[in-house]
């Protein structure tokens, strides 16, 4: 088994770092950037930073917080919200990010996806997708709806099929967040988790409902996920990151070492 990832999420709110419910109910908790320090200091695998309005709200993203968080990290940092075009994409690799997740603008036009994985390459392209379960219908054969703009519009596609497009597409990774499981703490969606990572080639972060480290150890195991997205547990301070690995660890699943 290849070694699991961490990965720290910073949802980001007009400059703060935020956290809510199932999307909704946010409020602030601090300064991204501290917090991002913070968190490579303890040893974390990876950074997401979402700008989490900047698609609803139809704007770019803040591209100078993202500028500050990378001066402070030095492990791969994927940057979402906003992203729409190929400049766009450009301005925050530029910032100092090393991939790019797509959701809202990738969903409104796929092409979005390949064009960017043949400039920059699809290492670099993360395919952001926030699911939701549905009652079984025909255009959802998987029972999983594909929603946009924070989780505010739903869109009546696929989750499964979606991830197999975008994998053709170009996408280099998944970043499965579960709009059922987001923000309470009992646990990641194992179901759509395991349909998909299952479903796919490329690697799929989970992402949705990490409350304690029995849950990423279960979604490492029993859902097949390459990497766990994480954020409360960690922004309350009830888990540092050395102490989820060396659990993790003595659960017989592979983590990366902490230098």
């Amino acid at each position: 088994m290849l070694s699991k990832r961490i990965v720290v999420c910073l949802d980001v709110k007009e400059g703060k770092t935020t956290k809510g419910i199932k999307f909704k109910g946010n409020v602030d908790i601090g300064d991204p950037v501290t917090m991002a320090r913070e968190y490579y200091d303890q040893g974390v695998d990876e950074l997401v930073f979402y700008d989490i309005t900047a698609s609803s709200d139809k704007r770019n993203i803040i591209i100078d917080v993202v500028r500050e968080v990378a001066k402070n990290i030095f492990i791969p940092f994927s940057v979402g919200g906003g992203i729409r075009t190929l400049d766009d994409m450009h301005r925050v690799l530029n910032a100092g990010a090393e991939k790019i997740s797509v959701n809202t603008a990738a969903v409104l036009n796929p092409e979005l996806i390949s064009e960017g994985a043949r400039i920059f390459g699809k290492q670099c392209i993360v395919l952001g997708m926030d699911a939701k379960k549905t009652t079984k219908i025909p255009e959802i054969p998987s029972g999983y709806e594909v929603w946009i703009n924070g989780g505010r519009k739903p869109m009546g596609v696929d989750a499964l099929e979606w991830a197999k497009k975008a994998e053709g597409l170009g996408a280099g990774e998944i970043c499965l967040n579960s709009i059922d499981a987001d923000g309470t703490s009992d646990g990641y969606e194992l179901t759509v988790t395991s349909m998909i990572s299952g479903s796919v080639s490329i690697p799929v972060i989970a992402s949705g409902g990490a409350g304690k480290p029995e849950h990423l150890r279960d979604v490492f195991t029993q859902a097949g996920a390459d990497a766990a997205l994480i954020a409360s547990m960690v922004h309350y301070r009830d888990y540092r990151i050395d102490e989820i690995k060396s659990f993790l660890t003595a659960e017989g699943v592979p983590v990366r070492k902490i230098i």
